[in-house]
């Protein structure tokens, strides 16, 4: 070839390549921003991110972030965080690479010491670390769960019942006693005392002993009396227009009722309390008592007999006392009576509780139909 021809088609060759210049430029300037932006992009992300070391609850983790401050990643790591948790350092604060986080979740505890309840809060995950948050001194105590129990996020009851002196006199004796009882009957127990049948303390068997309580033992026994009352009767009065005025004359005799009645007797520690009533019940009703009352005006006047001494015959019979019954009780009034002959004579009821009048009356009738023989003895005094 000659060096004509040589020449030529080198200079075509260069003018071929000048001609695919700029498609080459136009690939590789794309190509070349993008590794400048990744580079730029790169050195942004490392500037950003941190490594943060995260404990919650005791629980410890390492965790790359871009965070910028305490509450960025406490929303990142959607961590609630109430009014009784802790969180360290306080939200708000800036973060950076290396730093630790950490967040202690409030537990609610219901406890009870010595009876009283109430609901705390603590941050504390173990029964033996809320103890010691809380205060509580619990040396000897009894507790309702052991002191590595773990506390639960929703939170635990704890009953806490400290030692305490109690004195207990029972059966004439003092019984001293440490205890952590929760109730006074417990304390018994621990003591070696029993309530038996009707037995109970001062303080309500099921109360709380405190420290420094004397508690006595009351040994009960108990039975049931029955006691009967009368019940007392009425007594009514009754007009009678049969009866001469101012008789007054029973018709029917009062009868007291009775009433049962129950009571509880008991005997504390030897000596008989009051009895106490239970129930009462009418075993018989009162009979009330009839009384007539005489509203008849009769005559005082019978002829052949109104010129007597019948005030000496009175007297010499009765000493003059319309009332009078003798020691037999079989006669009565001024003029002695019997029940039979006064109703012969038209008397009610009995002799002596008839008026003088009314009495004096039938004493002359009698006279008429009998003469004196009714009086054997005292029968001339109606002559003077």
């Amino acid at each position: 070839m000659s060096h004509s021809q040589s020449s030529h088609r080198a200079a075509r060759g260069r003018r071929r390549r000048r001609a695919e210049h700029p498609d080459a430029l136009r690939l590789l300037l794309p190509r070349a921003l993008v590794v400048a932006f990744l580079a730029g992009g790169t050195t942004a992300f490392i500037a950003h991110d941190k490594a943060v070391r995260l404990t919650v609850d005791g629980a410890p983790r390492t965790l790359h972030t871009f965070a910028a401050d305490v509450d960025d990643l406490l929303a990142h790591e959607r961590l609630d965080i109430g009014a009784h948790d802790i969180v360290a350092p306080a939200p708000g604060t800036v973060l950076r690479s290396g730093d630790e986080v950490v967040v202690r979740h409030g537990r609610p505890v219901v406890l009870t010491i010595d009876g009283q309840r109430r609901t705390v809060w603590t941050t504390a995950d173990t029964v033996a670390g809320a103890l010691d948050q809380l205060g509580v001194r619990a040396d000897g105590a009894y507790l309702s769960a052991s002191r590595s129990r773990r506390i639960a996020q929703r939170g635990m009851e704890l009953a806490v019942r400290t030692e305490r002196s109690v004195v207990i006199v029972a059966d004439g004796r003092e019984h001293r006693l440490r205890t952590n009882a929760a109730t006074v009957r417990e304390a018994l127990a621990e003591a070696g005392l029993a309530l038996r049948g009707q037995d109970t303390t001062s303080a309500p068997p099921e109360s709380f002993p405190y420290d420094g309580q004397t508690i006595s033992v009351l040994r009960i026994t108990g039975s049931k009396e029955v006691r009967e009352k009368p019940i007392p009767f009425r007594t009514l009065h009754r007009t009678d227009p049969r009866l001469a005025r101012g008789t007054v004359a029973v018709v029917q005799q009062g009868r007291p009722g009775v009433r049962r009645i129950t009571y509880r007797v008991r005997t504390v520690n030897g000596v008989r309390q009051k009895p106490k009533r239970l129930h009462s019940e009418v075993v018989r009703a009162p009979r009330p008592q009839i009384v007539h009352l005489g509203i008849r005006d009769l005559p005082t006047s019978v002829r052949g007999a109104d010129h007597l001494a019948w005030h000496a015959l009175a007297q010499c019979e009765a000493g003059g006392r319309p009332h009078a019954v003798d020691s037999s009780g079989t006669y009565g009034g001024l003029y002695q009576f019997d029940v039979a002959t006064w109703r012969a004579l038209g008397g009610r009821g009995r002799p002596q509780d008839a008026p003088a009048s009314e009495q004096t009356y039938r004493a002359k009738k009698l006279y008429i139909s009998r003469g004196a023989s009714p009086w054997p003895v005292c029968g001339r005094k109606l002559h003077g």
